[in-house]
């Protein structure tokens, strides 16, 4: 790890320790915003004394991001467009990283000291769209060029559709629980069971099931929401140490020749299409043709960079042969590939077997540039399991009693919770971003509506404002943080 700083000048070196200094602290910070959500049920109903709950949540949030891989991280990372993630290591792009930590840091603190559950997805999905289109408006670009849009409709229906998804089946399932199980103590508060009982815990059951659940919940978690930090780690590193990190420097001569192999198939599979694609790819370009000087994703350069990528790979069999410029090279034409074999698969014009053959080229492709080293792994996965150990007072008590006009009962802490882990596990699936705090506060709300306990509406109207004005609030924020450092900095 430490050898990363090894010949940095001292500027460059201090800015790479202060933006992995904010990149650990959003997550800790995510850490006990967030997270509070995977065990307010489990202390509310008692089913956990909290400084296990919180430990025990913390340990599985670790577990989560360790064993989660990176496929939402660079979910995330997709968010900018492409031709901006060819330039990470000039300054304007560095600013944006700081720029964006900053404000979704601001805005995660400042929605945790109102006990507000906000949602650090959506702050942070926000604050990255802020900067991308500020910086198309400042560099003259069409805004349609600033954002991978395509993306952030994808990201943007998960973190919609989650919470109506959590809302309706945490509600059914409380139904089915309440036809089920008539009569039941799972029915009670725990106050109801203090005082009719004289029992301070949930029945053995029921408790197991809120313990399971919520440990369930804080790995799922930690998979999904401890991957953001993962891709934004995996930014700062190749835009301030490229040389280093522009391809994972531990790949295997097998990985290696993988992507050398995924080149050759991809370029195979181009011809065998040529019929439905020729023309959008320029497929009849004379060989030889090189890519453009000033390279930039271009689908009518794919003849070109398939073969300059062959050309820089052929006999390699691992990049630390290579010198820092050509891998430099390399992972643009990668990226630019990766990204043109996105936009054939979004024509419409492949049938189904090949789209699917695309898919797994498309894996093979970018099995060395979307990576991370497992020390950035552990050291995210740390702060956000320490930062669940800390802070979450606040939010447990907003969920646990104010979401509802009554206490939560035994079976609605269960429903909200299973309902949370199956929503969140099926995103993590399609390597899609939601938001914990959504999903699991609609389905407590979901549960108090099905119970006919009615919802608190000053609660539920600040949950709601939160959900609506995160977007737009960490768009500005980060728009003006890096339209004022562009400005001062002369980037």
């Amino acid at each position: 790890m430490f050898d990363l700083f090894s010949g940095l000048p001292l500027a460059v070196g201090l800015s790479l320790v202060l933006a992995l200094f904010l990149v650990l602290a959003f997550e800790f910070i995510n850490g006990f915003h967030d997270t509070a959500n995977a065990v307010a049920t489990v202390i509310y109903t008692k089913a956990m004394p909290p400084h296990l709950a919180v430990l025990f949540s913390g340990i599985c949030n670790f577990l989560g991001v360790l064993l989660g891989g990176v496929g939402v991280a660079y979910a995330i990372v997709h968010l900018l467009p492409v031709e901006l993630l060819l330039n990470l290591s000039d300054g304007r792009s560095l600013v944006m990283v700081f720029s964006m930590l900053t404000a979704a840091i601001v805005w995660n603190l400042g929605t945790w000291y109102l006990g507000i559950p906000a949602s650090s997805s959506h702050t942070l999905i926000g604050a990255i769209l802020g900067v991308g289109l500020a910086n198309a408006l400042l560099t003259d670009l069409p805004v349609g060029a600033g954002v991978n849009w395509g993306k952030a409709l994808d990201i943007g229906l998960s973190l919609i559709i989650s919470p109506l998804a959590g809302f309706i089946l945490a509600a059914l399932l409380l139904l089915g629980f309440k036809k089920l199980f008539v009569g039941s103590k799972m029915h009670k508060t725990p106050e109801e069971r203090r005082a009719i009982d004289n029992k301070k815990h949930p029945p053995f059951w029921n408790r197991l099931v809120l313990v399971l659940s919520a440990m369930c919940m804080s790995f799922v978690h930690g998979s999904n929401d401890g991957q953001k930090g993962i891709g934004l780690i995996m930014l700062v590193l190749i835009g301030i140490v490229p040389a280093k990190f522009v391809l994972d420097p531990a790949s295997t001569p097998y990985q290696v020749q993988r992507t050398y192999d995924a080149v050759v198939h991809l370029g195979d599979f181009y011809q065998r299409n040529e019929a439905a694609l020729g023309d959008f790819l320029a497929l009849r370009r004379e060989p030889g043709d090189e890519p453009p000087a000033a390279f930039r994703c271009d689908p009518q350069d794919t003849v070109p960079t398939l073969q300059a990528v062959r050309r820089e790979l052929d006999g390699v069999r691992t990049y630390d042969a290579l010198p820092p410029e050509a891998r430099g090279r390399v992972r643009s034409y990668l990226l630019c590939l990766d990204d043109t074999a996105r936009k054939v698969a979004g024509l419409g014009k492949l049938p189904a077997g090949e789209q699917t053959d695309l898919r797994r080229l498309r894996a093979d492709l970018t099995v060395t540039t979307e990576y991370a080293p497992l020390w950035v792994i552990v050291a995210v996965a740390l702060a956000l399991g320490i930062g669940t150990m800390v802070g979450w007072r606040r939010v447990v008590l907003t969920v646990g009693e104010k979401i509802g006009k009554q206490g939560m009962t035994y079976a609605q802490g269960m429903s909200a919770q299973i309902t949370a882990v199956g929503a969140i596990g099926v995103a993590n699936l399609f390597s899609l971003p939601v938001s914990t705090t959504q999903v699991l506060s609609s389905g407590v709300a979901g549960t108090m509506v099905a119970n006919g306990s009615g919802l608190h509406r000053r609660t539920v109207r600040n949950i709601l404002l939160a959900w609506v004005l995160t977007l737009p609030a960490s768009m500005l924020l980060s728009a003006g943080l890096f339209g004022l450092a562009v400005w001062v900095m002369g980037v």
